[in-house]
Parts: C-alpha cells; sequence; structure tokens
C-alpha cells in the first residue's frame, strides 16, 4: 500500500523550503516510489538539497525502521573506497588489522545512499552493479561470496550520459541505477523560492547569533531573483549568514546586497549561443592543448608581418590587429600612423633596421610540455588556496580525487 501524504506536510518535516512545480513533483516521486525497492537516481546540481530525498524515500518505505547509511563517493579515496563499501578481511592490505564490515553488510535490511556517485571508479562500479543484480558481493582479501538486502539510492551532479561517453561511467550502471529518476531544479528556476529561503534563514541566524534579521527592500529582493545561484541553496544559506553577521543594517538593500553577490552571473541574461565552430571543453588537457594551438597560430602571424616588413621598407599596410602586434613586438622602432578617409591605415616606418628582426621561435624559453603546464596549474591553485585541496580543485575544475591523484603521480608539494 502507497503511503500518501500531503505535501505540505513533508516539507514541514523534512524542512523543505519552496512552492516551485519542480519541486513539488520531485517529492510526489519520492513518496510514490518510496514503498518499493527500486533503485533511485536523483541528480541535480550541488548545493540543490538532493540529500533529503533519500531520507524521505527511507522514512516511507517499509525499511524505515532498518539503518539508513549515506555515503559520499567523492570523500573516499580510490584505493580505499572498495574496502569501505563492501568491506575487508584481515591482512588483505597493509593496515587491515582486523576484519570489517562494509556499508552494503551494515546496511542489511535497509537503505544505503551513494551521493556523488559519479566519482567511482570504473573498478567499483563493476562490483557495485552485481549487489544491484544480485545482491552479493565479496569482501576484499576474501573468497567468501556474501549476501545483503538493501535499497540503493544514488545522487551526482554529474551528466551521466556524456560520462558514459567519455568511458567514465558504466552504461549498465547507469540504466540499472536510473529506474526511477528523481530530478532536483537549480535554484535559479525557482526565483521565487529565493526570496522564501533567504527568509528562512535569515530568521534561524537571528535566533542562532540572537539578533534582529535582515530583510530585503523590493530592489533587493529583484536582484536575488535575477541572481544565477551557481552554489544554488547552499550558496544562498552562506551568504544570508554572512549579511546577519557583518552588516549592522537590518534593512538590505540592492546596493549592499550587491557586495556580497559573486560578479559574475548577478542576472539571467540569455544564455550564450555557441557556434558550430566553437569548442567545449571536458577536461584540463584539452584546454592545454588548445591554448598551445592559440600560442602557435599567433607565432606564425607575427613572423608573417616582419617577413612583410622585410620586403617594404619604407611603408606598409596592415590592419588595426597587426598594427597593434607591430608596435608590441617592436616598441623602439619609429612608427606614424597615417590616416585617410575610406582607405585603411598604413604604418608608415620612418626608420627600421633588418637587424631588429629575429625569428620569433627563439623567444619562447618556457617549456610546452603538458605535464609541466599541469603541475604548475596544480601549484598556482594551491599556493592560492593556501594548500586547501577542495577549494584548489574547484578552482581548476576537477574533482579533488582527481586533484589528489595528480600531486601523488607529479610528487606536487601541497
Amino acid at each position: 500500500m502507497i503511503i500518501m501524504m500531503d505535501v505540505q506536510g513533508i516539507k514541514q518535516r523534512f524542512g523543505i523550503i519552496g512552492n516551485a512545480p519542480g519541486l513539488n513533483r520531485a517529492i510526489e516521486v519520492a513518496v510514490q516510489v518510496a514503498p518499493t525497492d527500486l533503485s533511485v537516481l536523483i541528480t541535480g546540481e550541488s548545493g540543490t538539497g538532493k540529500e533529503i530525498f533519500p531520507q524521505i524515500i527511507h522514512q516511507f518505505s517499509a525499511r524505515k525502521h532498518g539503518k539508513y547509511i549515506a555515503v559520499n563517493c567523492g570523500a573516499i579515496p580510490e584505493g580505499t573506497i572498495d574496502s569501505e563499501l563492501f568491506g575487508h578481511e584481515k591482512g588483505s592490505f597493509t593496515g587491515a588489522l582486523a576484519d570489517r564490515k562494509g556499508y552494503f553488510e551494515e546496511a542489511d535490511g535497509g537503505t544505503i545512499f551513494l551521493d556523488e556517485i559519479g566519482e567511482l571508479p570504473l573498478a567499483t562500479q563493476v562490483r557495485l552493479l552485481r549487489v544491484l543484480e544480485t545482491g552479493e558481493f565479496i569482501k576484499v582479501g576474501s573468497s567468501k561470496m556474501l549476501k545483503t538486502n538493501v535499497r540503493m539510492i544514488a545522487a551526482t551532479n554529474v551528466d551521466l550520459p556524456i560520462a558514459i561517453q567519455e568511458g567514465k561511467f558504466r552504461e549498465d550502471l547507469y540504466y540499472r541505477l536510473n529506474t526511477v529518476p528523481i530530478t532536483i531544479p537549480p535554484l535559479r528556476h525557482r526565483a521565487d523560492d529565493a526570496i522564501l529561503l533567504f527568509r528562512k534563514f535569515a530568521s534561524d541566524f537571528a535566533d542562532k547569533y540572537r539578533m534582529p534579521p535582515v530583510r530585503l527592500d523590493e530592489d533587493a529582493r529583484t536582484l536575488l531573483m535575477n541572481f544565477q545561484w551557481p552554489g544554488n541553496v547552499r550558496q544562498l544559506k552562506n551568504i544570508t549568514e554572512q549579511i546577519s553577521i557583518i552588516e549592522q543594517q537590518r534593512d538590505i538593500t540592492a546596493q549592499i546586497l550587491k557586495a556580497y553577490l559573486p560578479t559574475a552571473g548577478t542576472s539571467n541574461l540569455p544564455a550564450v549561443f555557441r557556434g558550430a565552430n566553437e569548442k567545449s571543453f571536458n577536461n584540463e588537457r584539452e584546454i592545454l592543448y588548445q591554448v598551445l594551438f592559440d600560442m602557435k597560430r599567433d607565432m606564425n602571424d607575427l613572423k608573417k608581418l616582419v617577413l612583410d616588413l622585410m620586403s617594404e621598407r619604407d611603408e606598409v599596410h596592415v590592419d588595426e590587429d597587426h598594427a597593434h602586434l607591430f608596435r608590441k613586438l617592436y616598441p623602439t622602432e619609429n612608427l606614424e600612423v597615417v590616416s585617410e578617409k575610406k582607405i585603411p591605415s598604413p604604418i608608415h616606418i620612418e626608420s627600421f633596421s633588418k637587424n631588429n628582426i629575429m625569428d620569433t621561435e627563439e623567444f619562447v624559453e618556457e617549456s610546452l610540455s603538458l605535464e609541466d603546464k599541469e603541475i604548475e596549474l596544480i601549484r598556482k591553485a594551491l599556493e592560492k588556496h593556501n594548500g586547501k585541496r577542495k577549494l584548489a580543485a574547484q578552482e581548476l575544475g576537477i574533482s579533488e580525487r582527481t586533484l589528489y591523484r595528480k600531486i601523488k603521480e607529479y610528487d606536487i608539494d601541497g
């Protein structure tokens, strides 16, 4: 029998704020699928509150008296993830001083929530697929087959179909997990909810810090609703707390609020159209390749310009871009720009010595090795964030696990 409860009552019970249709639909689906044992895949951007929905499913299921275990797959090092999930036998690896139960054994009869499942290594994905299909698993260092009866719920902010195309996620596991999909809308699609959330957070922080709650004027509310919120509800909560603590004035204007918002994404501007010739980058290595390609193309343009100048000693006609490049390349030359109506402005060269011309390739002294560039970028990111790897990984646009692996691979101090 399906347990039914009004959506508003569920919001009050689990502390969910908002009335957006997409949010209400996600709650309805969670309640409807709860009495079954179907696996559920929850998708949505980071900070949207995906971790609440597995709790709703567990509490409205027949397993509500069993264990509920939440596992952040992205926070567990790749070398120990199998041991954490499936357990290990004593002596199976260095440091395994005793037998240990894994999360799947501990959660037998209950529910296990695998957050950031897109970060799982491929080898672990194979073992996870076996658990989903047969309920069987083997501990690390053991040959004994064990059985478990768990309800599996997974969540990710990664676009798994794209990860499948890139060979980072198994297609069979995706379809096995995605029996019932639940999508959590981002905060930028819930503009009215942003006001309700700010009011709730302001009230909570007022009670916590024993001060009057902050209030938004009309312009500030408009600014709040139009902001893109890349960090979603988590970002809004952090900004509300900052304002509550720092601002002496309790009535918040748009000018005050703007000081706490990042400069990027402050309004709902039209989406940028990506032309057919523009390329999207899937990892940092592709970005480095593109940078090196652009550098080589600029060098060739400069070399062609210098050769043209060598062939015409007195006066040459070039476009504005080449004129700018020429001045940067030869700042000491005596150049005079002669402008005429409806005629491209030429550069008149008073005096120009061939001795000043050098092969531009000789100026490139830095290493163009991709490995060196990766090491340099990682070190700069770590220095910028005082060795905090999580923030450095966000700066580089890679996962914390990938950063950890590269630090070990390149033996970087950090």
